[in-house]
């Protein structure tokens, strides 16, 4: 049993404390605020827990194995680096970090304290998008094309970080999940629309050294809340649309071939192939509650992790990346190997 205390009851802190006071391999022991107000809520939803506005009180207990740190990604650094000297094992929001530089210390902070280092891109423990990687490592698709996804909605303006860092960041996750291969350059345009707040709107292109390219359009200004990918490739393609109540995923067998002749470059040929459409079975089981589990299960069991640090930080690698082709309107940035 993993015994674990949580640091910020927020937004996202609710979520994960129920998850961790129900999983089968996880007990919530501790919860932080600096809200009494949110402690008052947490202590009525949990009783039994003990409530405190001193975040350090869980570093020093002996009785806690790992910390759940909620909290904005300017005090990630601080309070991760704390908790895994002091042994414990970490569950960090997303993003791992505000720099890329951050991530690598806290990575081998990690390594050095023999301690789990879990990042929470909880989009890569739901359903469809596992049968996605499934369906990819399997070669089902064949040879990857394109990964073309919108994730927008009239949402919460962030005042610390711009819309990259704060819906991209799914995007890429699932893209450094799925995709077998890394990006070698990202490029990155957008605009802010609220004054003395980051950009509101962004595309990002990355780029690969295979005929693989992939689109991230997110928005906090749309009038619509949409989440739908497209991965297209050289056998099979899927729609992927997370707000569709049963079949979010669907795999087309359609797809474009080209010939030619020995002849002439004139002679090249185009075939369409439009084949049958399926919805492939998916785990329904909570994408939280999944990632919970697993986190508990590489503690105790040594599980491979899936979002490790390690992962974390290839996505910061990208957001850094796409942030400073951004400021340069959309001037390509290599990304470090």
């Amino acid at each position: 049993m993993i015994r674990t205390g949580l640091i910020g009851y927020g937004y996202w802190g609710p979520n994960l404390a129920r998850n961790f006071a129900e999983a089968p391999r996880t007990e919530l022991v501790a919860v932080s605020d600096l809200d009494e107000e949110r402690l008052q809520l947490a202590a009525s939803r949990y009783p039994a827990v003990t409530t405190t506005t001193d975040h350090e009180a869980l570093f020093s207990d002996p009785e806690i194995d790992a910390v759940a740190i909620v909290t904005p990604v300017s005090t990630h650094f601080d309070l991760a680096r704390q908790a895994l000297a002091a042994g414990k094992h970490v569950f960090l929001e997303k993003p791992l970090t505000e720099t890329s530089e951050q991530g690598a210390e806290l990575v081998a902070a990690a390594e050095r304290a023999g301690r789990i280092l879990h990042v929470d891109h909880t989009f890569v423990y739901s359903g469809a998008v596992r049968k996605i990687k499934e369906i990819v490592d399997a070669g089902e698709l064949g040879d990857l094309y394109y990964f073309d996804s919108v994730r927008v909605n009239l949402g919460l303006i962030q005042a610390d970080v711009n819309v990259i860092w704060d819906l991209a960041v799914h995007d890429l996750s699932i893209l450094n999940y799925i995709f077998p291969i890394e990006p070698t350059a990202v490029s990155a345009t957008g605009m802010e629309h609220v004054e003395g707040r980051p950009a509101t709107i962004a595309y990002l292109t990355l780029f690969y050294e295979t005929r693989a390219i992939a689109h991230v359009y997110v928005n906090w200004l749309s009038p619509l809340k949409i989440r739908r990918t497209l991965i297209g490739a050289s056998r099979k393609m899927i729609v992927y649309d997370d707000l569709e109540p049963s079949e979010k995923i669907k795999v087309y067998d359609k797809g474009v071939a080209i010939g030619e002749t020995k002849e002439s470059i004139y002679d090249t040929m185009v075939s369409y192939r439009s084949g049958d459409m399926y919805a492939p079975h998916l785990d329904l089981s909570e994408a939280l509650r999944t990632e919970v589990d697993h986190f508990a299960r590489c503690i105790e069991d040594g599980e491979e992790q899936l979002t490790s640090g390690a992962a974390g930080l290839r996505v910061v690698r990208i957001l850094e990346a796409a942030t400073e082709s951004l400021n340069q309107r959309g001037v390509p940035v290599e990304l470090a190997r």
